[in-house]
């Protein structure tokens, strides 16, 4: 029940604001829906927590220690970026970019994405999680191209071919993912692709099948991560669609397409007995933190800037999950939280910081500290916490991650520092003149929602100072169940 009540709150508020979205009360509406969705995922925590693993409908739902934790990550972040959407769509509607129609559009498309990423997370079938990811992706188009201009517009076509085209991969992977179960678990129709029952006989699964449907899954999923060299859309697609729609692609989609990843990852290794899974991961992951750190140094956008950030965070995260074990999983875990915490804050900034200028060139965004002392601290401790600064969360999970690979694979301990050297110096050398700088800017109409920027800030700081035990057990149980 507590299932059907996460994946339904979202879908009533896609219809409601379909209905109702270009009506005054629609962003109170959105945040208040978003809270909802919230309200029902703290409900359904708590029976995991006290029962252990669900499974819903027929098998068809499951929730088990790791997706259920990103379950409330994507609710917490999901509510606290609809609370930040109010003022900053109204300041876009005052200066005319956006009518009554496309905000009903945003309100409506906002809930609908919200939906497909639970849908992704809570599903056991593989075929429905494709479908999840398909739905995520057509949703987060009509949000990218909101604003109709051409470069949003070429951004939102960009960002349908190359995530179409990996999606297609990822469908590929599926179908040979059933073929390898059909032989083991009969013919079952949807059946055969639970993953409950997948991951039962995964030592019996042909290994040179799963193999083969691994490599185009990462792929195709790998698409949506963002992960180099199939990370062509994501700075794009920040950069053109709203803010609060940079802050869930970031913060949450990415999260999700890297689940999807990891399930996958599950399986494979236990039907072929070898770590060459997540040895791919490992690739990918530094090749997109290296590549990513680089191409901050090109820059002028703000948006583009904190997407390649993304790109880099990452790439660090699927490096993490690709060394596996108990230690890097957890510090992959808890790199996830931080970072879509901190991301998020940031994008939220970041947002209100180009509405001040009138652009995201950061060439014209100077002296935040002194038109909007809150904006202006908010970007730069938001910088300094994805920087891995000390205490911030960041640093915490970057150092744990850091030490395993000294330990388990010291020759890629040159690549990582690499990565996390370039990246500092990049972000650091453009925040500092955008925050510290002179500037006669007025100050923005309507007061900033900051609040979700210092309590996103505020959890990362606690993280890197504090674990709660309760919250480091569920990260253990997570970090077993990924193997």
């Amino acid at each position: 029940m507590d299932i059907l009540i996460v994946l339904g709150l979202p879908l009533l508020g896609a219809l409601l604001l379909a209905l109702f979205g270009a009506r005054r009360f629609a962003a109170e509406l959105n945040a208040g829906m978003s809270f909802a969705t919230l309200v029902a995922v703290v409900f359904l925590v708590l029976r995991v927590l006290r029962h252990g693993s669900l499974l819903a409908l027929q098998e068809q739902f499951f929730v088990d220690s790791f997706n259920v934790f990103l379950v409330a990550l994507t609710a917490f972040v999901g509510f606290t970026t609809a609370l930040f959407s109010r003022p900053y769509m109204r300041i876009e509607q005052q200066r005319g970019r956006l009518g009554t129609q496309r905000l009903r559009l945003y309100h409506s498309m906002y809930q609908l994405f919200m939906a497909a990423m639970f849908l992704a997370l809570l599903t056991n079938n593989m075929g429905l999680l494709w479908v999840a990811m398909e739905a995520a992706t057509l949703s987060t188009v009509l949000l990218v191209s909101l604003y109709r201009t051409r470069a949003s517009l070429e951004a939102a076509w960009k960002y349908f071919i190359l995530c179409g085209v990996g999606i297609a991969q990822a469908l590929f992977g599926t179908i040979l993912l059933y073929f390898a179960a059909e032989h083991v678990l009969g013919r079952q129709g949807m059946t055969a692709l639970l993953w409950t029952h997948l991951n039962a006989v995964k030592g019996q699964l042909e290994p040179r099948v799963l193999g083969l449907a691994f490599v185009f899954l990462l792929v195709g999923y790998g698409t949506k991560v963002g992960l180099a060299p199939l990370h062509n859309w994501l700075p794009d697609a920040h950069a053109e669609g709203p803010t609060p729609v940079s802050a869930v692609l970031s913060g949450l989609l990415l999260n999700v397409a890297l689940y999807a990843v990891i399930r996958c990852k599950v399986l494979v290794e236990g039907s072929i007995g070898s770590y060459l899974p997540g040895r791919m991961l490992m690739g990918f992951g530094l090749l997109s933190a290296v590549l990513g750190a680089f191409f901050l140094w090109r820059q002028r956008d703000i948006k583009r800037l904190f997407a390649y950030s993304s790109i880099e965070h990452m790439g660090i995260i699927t490096f993490a999950f690709g060394i596996g074990g108990p230690i890097a999983n957890f510090a992959a875990l808890l790199h996830m939280t931080v970072h879509s915490l901190t991301k998020s804050s940031i994008f939220f900034t970041a947002g209100h910081a180009s509405q001040t200028a009138h652009t995201q060139q950061m060439d014209g965004i100077r002296g935040l500290v002194g038109i909007s002392p809150t904006v202006g601290w908010g970007l730069m401790l938001g910088s300094l916490a994805i920087l891995g600064m000390p205490p911030f969360g960041v640093f915490a999970s970057e150092f744990l991650i850091l030490t395993t690979a000294m330990r388990e694979h010291p020759w890629t301990t040159p690549f990582l520092l690499i990565a996390l050297g370039v990246a500092f110096g990049a972000i650091f050398r453009k925040v500092q003149p955008m925050v510290f700088g002179e500037s006669d800017a007025p100050p923005l109409s309507h007061p900033p929602a900051l609040v979700p920027v210092f309590i996103h800030l505020a959890m990362v700081l606690a993280l890197g100072v504090y674990i709660p035990p309760m919250l480091a057990e569920w990260y253990r149980a997570a970090a077993r169940l990924i193997g």
